[in-house]
């Protein structure tokens, strides 16, 4: 497996670069937008393709590269369904996982230090964000945080996981770069607590200042979702209402999302699936996607979770001389609002 911990000294932020061998896909976890150049340079040199740039909540303390990696390798960008931004283009639940080649990181609510907060597991490690530091924890203070929901993520969650799980922070003032569970329960100077309570007592009395950054970041962090404008300006992009009242039955919907995703919320009855990760190959392959961008007598629409990866697909098919195709704005979820019909598998 290929792991890579990088430090961002500003913020003291950790960024963590997953795969399963060069020359495969990759993960990010908690990019910071000023290294964007470092990271597409890693990447290249491991001859990597990032597939997924993942954020543990919205920060505070710097801004994301979650948007500015997506624009420029067309990765998919994920966080929590807690989350307050405004568009990414996955959204995963507790207990379901994040998925690229040879990877797959299992998500964990974990609410307390922000009320989007979440943990990612990966075998022998875990990537806790803010909510679990070296020595430390996140503070409760700000954005939704409660230090109560805090002890429960920690004492009813993490703390219950294998002493010997290692734990990767978002975070580090100290020097250190990671630790293990049972360090963490023994050693943690705000762990040493019997009740939540307690707990919340310690946290409530911090009176830490808040991150330098914090007007700029959050609000900054929570607009991230790709300008659809120009799709809109070229006629390549409609709304659910339009494309229900417009369609006239000769529309080939096409879902984007991955196949735990429609398991989970259905589908539109009859499409094609090809997930955005198969779509590079699809349209270089003589299957029926290909076959159904050529034909002008069929519109195809194209649609996932949000929009996200449909905009970024309907790109990719304009790049290469497709003009028969449309992104679906809002995805699945503006479908659903409208009533539009959903199969389940």
């Amino acid at each position: 497996m290929i792991f890579q911990q990088l430090f961002d000294q500003t913020s003291s932020t950790f960024t963590y670069v997953l795969a399963s061998r060069v020359g495969g896909e990759a993960l990010i976890i908690d990019p910071v937008f000023e290294h964007v150049d470092l990271y597409v340079g890693l990447l290249e040199r491991l001859r990597l393709n990032l597939v997924k740039a993942v954020d543990t909540h919205i920060h505070a303390d710097h801004i994301t590269a979650l948007g500015a990696l997506r624009d420029i390798t067309k990765c998919i960008t994920v966080m929590g369904e807690r989350s307050s931004a405004d568009v990414v283009a996955m959204r995963a639940r507790e207990n379901e996982t994040i998925d690229i080649e040879g990877l797959s990181l299992q998500t964990i609510y974990t609410p307390g230090h922000t009320d989007d907060s979440y943990t990612f597991s990966l075998n022998d490690r875990i990537f806790t964000g803010d909510t679990l530091l070296i020595r430390g924890t996140g503070r409760t203070d700000f954005q939704h945080g409660d230090a109560h929901a805090a002890y429960d993520s920690l004492f009813n969650k993490l703390l219950k996981l294998d002493d010997n799980i290692l734990v990767y922070p978002g975070h580090d003032y100290n020097g250190n770069t990671v630790s293990t569970i049972g360090s963490e329960r023994a050693e943690n100077p705000r762990l040493q607590v019997s009740s939540a309570n307690e707990y919340a007592e310690i946290m409530n009395s911090l009176k830490l200042p808040n991150p330098k950054m914090m007007d700029t970041a959050v609000p900054a962090n929570r607009t991230i979702g790709k300008n659809q404008q120009r799709l809109i300006e070229a006629g390549c992009a409609a709304t659910t209402e339009e494309i229900l009242r417009e369609s006239g039955g000769n529309c080939l919907f096409v879902d984007l999302r991955e196949e735990g995703e429609r398991n989970r919320d259905g589908h539109i009855p009859n499409d094609l699936h090809v997930s955005y990760q198969q779509l590079e190959n699809a349209l270089a392959t003589d299957c029926r996607l290909s076959r159904e961008l050529k034909n002008e007598e069929t519109q195809v629409v194209l649609y996932c979770s949000f929009g996200e990866r449909s905009a970024l697909a309907v790109e990719r098919a304009m790049e290469i001389g497709n003009k028969n195709v449309t992104h679906m704005i809002g995805g699945m979820g503006a479908w659903m609002r409208v009533g539009g019909s959903i199969a389940q598998h």
